[in-house]
């Protein structure tokens, strides 16, 4: 029973990442209709930003905050030089940039700061007094910080003017103009802030799966797979999935698949997803009469 609790809470603080990264898809689908291939790469990048500036001597947080005004302005950059144009355009050209600009990271990731794994540093001391025999205090700082996060995201579209300004814009753009809603700068703003949510889920992995340039390959999948299983399209059930996919990740992997075929498991709970609830446990569906 002690190990069964301890994978779920260890799935638990794993899915706090999931949650992050969910979020940031969930995002760039609402505005764009499109899946951000790119996300994983884009946090990664991020990642190593903060480590530079923490070996250049800045404190931990103000790296962790300096990295997330550095990714909201990568992001709004992207959408308003990259993908600004392709508004209008067929889908598979999106797809085509999103793949792009994958490579493009990754491979600027590899010149600039090499293929070397690096450590990097947590914030949480490993002996800190909230740390347990079920959660190393890295995880519980995981899950906190992700908290944190999506509080603070909730608050910002559910009560401020600019958060329903770009809700509206995401949700039916044409009658957000209407009422006088820079609809272009508020699709930017989202990019922006789905750049900065990558970031965190970056640096809270890094201490755990090693800076690298493919760090993210994995955690991007698993991602993807929590923002299906709470619903693509409902930026509150994507995070329920991260958590969910989380825990059923280390519980099968310990006591079913084993851990070789983890990401085999990703990939099958997206397909048995997109097969028999398209929606998702938490998104809407929508009928068209044709």
């Amino acid at each position: 029973m002690q190990a069964l609790l301890h994978q779920i809470f260890s799935g638990l603080a794993n899915g706090a990442i999931y949650a992050s990264v969910a979020l940031a898809l969930v995002m760039i689908f609402k505005a764009t209709h499109e899946v951000n291939f790119a996300q994983g790469e884009l946090a990664m990048f991020s990642t190593f930003v903060a480590s530079s500036l923490i070996n250049a001597g800045w404190p931990y947080w103000g790296a962790f905050v300096a990295t997330l005004a550095f990714s909201f302005v990568v992001g709004v950059v992207i959408e308003r030089v990259v993908m600004r144009p392709l508004q209008g355009a067929p889908a598979l050209n999106t797809v085509v940039v999103f793949i792009g600009l994958l490579v493009l990271f990754n491979g600027l990731a590899s010149w600039i700061f090499g293929h070397t794994m690096r450590e990097f540093p947590s914030p949480f001391p490993p002996a800190a007094w909230y740390g347990s025999s079920y959660l190393s205090p890295h995880e519980v700082g995981m899950i906190g910080v992700t908290l944190v996060v999506l509080t603070i995201v909730f608050l910002f579209f559910r009560f401020t003017r600019l958060g329903l300004a770009m809700r509206a814009a995401a949700e039916n753009p044409h009658s957000s103009r209407l009422v006088g809603i820079n609809v272009g700068w508020m699709l930017a703003l989202g990019w922006g802030l789905a750049g900065a949510l990558g970031a965190v889920a970056g640096m809270m992995a890094a201490p755990i799966v090693y800076l690298e340039p493919n760090m993210m390959s994995g955690v991007i999948l698993y991602g993807f797979a929590a923002a299906l299983l709470g619903g693509i399209d409902n930026p509150w059930g994507a995070p329920l999935g991260g958590f969910l996919v989380g825990v059923l990740e280390n519980v099968a992997g310990a006591y079913l698949v084993g851990s070789h075929l983890k990401l085999a498991l990703a990939l099958a709970l997206i397909i048995g997803v997109l097969l028999f609830k398209p929606s998702g446990l938490f998104g809407k569906t929508t009928v068209v009469r044709v």
